[in-house]
């Protein structure tokens, strides 16, 4: 049954990089200038604050939760960076760091908010967003920040040994430090457990609310980390910065394949899900579909990956199938 189970696992996993190669292919051929260099590595800049923040992502949906919080605090970052960093007149190095510091509390505060008062995760953290984007809004009054050191755009243009973008560096970092925490660290394997069978995993000795409020606080951090990428991008505080993310991001997620009622994704996941949301909105720009049709189809797509999902787990009779591992 095992080895039953890793099989049907590689063929999801397979099934999802023959759809990415096909969304090339397909966009290929319907216009050339898609596949040059100069737009590949355009998709790729442009993915790496939706991969980033999908690791996030991950981790919270492993235990089951779900945080729509997240493009509150990617644009709260920015906004507080840029200020602390012209107003406050702090060093950037400085000011990124109490952004970070700012993100990962806020993050802290959803699972906290969600374990302890039982409210559930869709309206706590949705309710969340619209607490930071109000702080957002209020610190800024509404209006962009400016007047940063032109160098902080470094972060987001410099080329380490002159070749390779600084955050594609910061994205394989993150991912790395993903692929260890779920495959090396009981933490990882918690988040499996809680999201498998919370209930078992209680039994078990684990303190699931610790576990839960741990993955939202790192969600809240790596949301952070892509809020100064977005600040560095456009050296400007925008409160509108993150607008849609969050559902940019459960879409990435659960088209790679993570299951949205928890217990089952990978870093692999992230990655293959980012890039065909990557490929497909370039692809959509490219051959002129204006942004009404865009929100429509990443719409459709979204109501596709969970429907699929969701048939996937359902047995004879409607009843839901059985988790027997929690393993990745």
């Amino acid at each position: 049954m095992e080895r039953e189970g890793k099989v049907k696992k590689a063929v999801k996993m397979l099934s999802r990089w023959i759809a990415l190669m096909a969304i090339v292919v397909l966009m290929s051929l319907l216009e050339s200038s898609f596949s040059t260099f100069d737009n590949v590595m355009t998709i790729f800049r442009q993915t790496f604050m939706l991969t980033i923040m999908s690791v996030g992502m991950l981790f919270v949906l492993l235990t089951g939760a779900i945080d729509l919080s997240v493009s509150g605090i990617l644009s709260f970052v920015g906004v507080f960076t840029a200020l602390a960093a012209t107003k406050m007149a702090l060093p950037l190095p400085a000011a990124v760091f109490l952004g970070l510091v700012c993100s990962a509390l806020f993050g802290l505060l959803n699972g906290f908010i969600v374990t302890k008062t039982r409210i559930p995760a869709l309206i706590g953290t949705l309710a969340m967003q619209q607490v930071i984007l109000g702080i957002s809004y209020t610190i800024c009054g509404g209006k962009p920040v400016y007047g940063i050191s032109p160098s902080f755009k470094q972060i987001a243009r410099a080329m380490l040994f002159g070749i390779i973008p600084i955050p594609i560096v910061i994205t394989v970092v993150v991912l790395a430090l993903g692929e260890f925490l779920l495959k090396k660290t009981y933490l990882g394997h918690y988040f499996y457990a809680v999201g498998s069978n919370e209930e078992a995993t209680r039994l078990s000795g684990i303190d699931t609310d610790s576990v839960r409020i741990a993955a939202y606080t790192m969600n809240g951090f790596l949301a952070g980390v892509a809020g100064i990428i977005m600040l560095a991008r456009v050296n400007s505080g925008q409160p509108k910065a993150g607008s849609g993310y969050e559902m940019e991001v459960l879409t990435a997620v659960v088209v790679g394949g993570v299951r949205i009622t928890g217990g089952e994704g990978r870093i692999s996941s992230v990655i293959v899900g980012s890039l065909i949301m990557g490929f497909l909105s370039n692809g959509m720009v490219i051959l002129g579909f204006n942004e009404y049709y865009q929100i429509l189809i990443k719409g459709l797509v979204l109501l596709f990956a969970v429907g699929i999902d969701s048939m996937q787990r359902t047995g004879a009779g409607g009843r839901r199938k059985k988790i027997k591992s929690y393993k990745a």
